[in-house]
């Protein structure tokens, strides 16, 4: 119940029956998300992506934790998740942002359960974070700056 959203007993109960209390089960966050159906699809054949739907897995539990992104996405009582909404949003849309926050809450819970600890928000802003040294060959910084739109003019040939 330290999790946000998450304030009432029958809705710990109701977590906790679908996925129970031994995460030994699942060997990461991951293979639980996947599991209850929060992550997308890949269908992509040719270079070409078909769907980016999430799957169909998890009848009872994901909508339990949309319900619970929905009140958090919206409320000011935890700030870290209502700011990772609105970021999402801009880019994605707001559903696929709700489905992003309870993917977070849905990883929260699993390390939660899995180390016997309490929610702490600082634990899981590690991934979106990018790393402070990040290092670039010449060839990955231009590889980069055309995927961006950027077209490369090399200066000999420029004059």
């Amino acid at each position: 119940m330290s999790v946000p959203g998450i304030s009432s007993k029958l809705t710990a109960i109701r977590i906790l029956a679908e996925i129970g209390v031994d995460m030994s089960v699942f060997e990461t966050s991951k293979h639980l998300i996947s599991w209850a159906g929060l992550c997308p699809q890949n269908n992509e054949s040719g270079g070409k992506k078909k769907t980016t739907r999430i799957a169909r897995a998890g009848a009872y539990l994901k909508p339990l934790l949309v319900q619970i992104a929905l009140n958090d996405g919206k409320s000011d009582k935890c700030p870290e998740l209502k700011n990772k909404y609105q970021a999402l949003k801009k880019r994605r849309g707001g559903k696929k942002a709700f489905i992003a926050i309870a993917r977070k809450l849905l990883t929260a819970i699993w390390h939660i359960l899995d180390k016997g600890e309490f929610y702490n928000a600082d634990l899981y802003h590690k991934a979106d974070k990018p790393p402070v040294n990040r290092v670039l060959t010449p060839e990955q910084a231009f590889a980069l700056l055309r995927s961006r739109g950027y077209e490369i003019i090399n200066p000999d040939s420029a004059a």
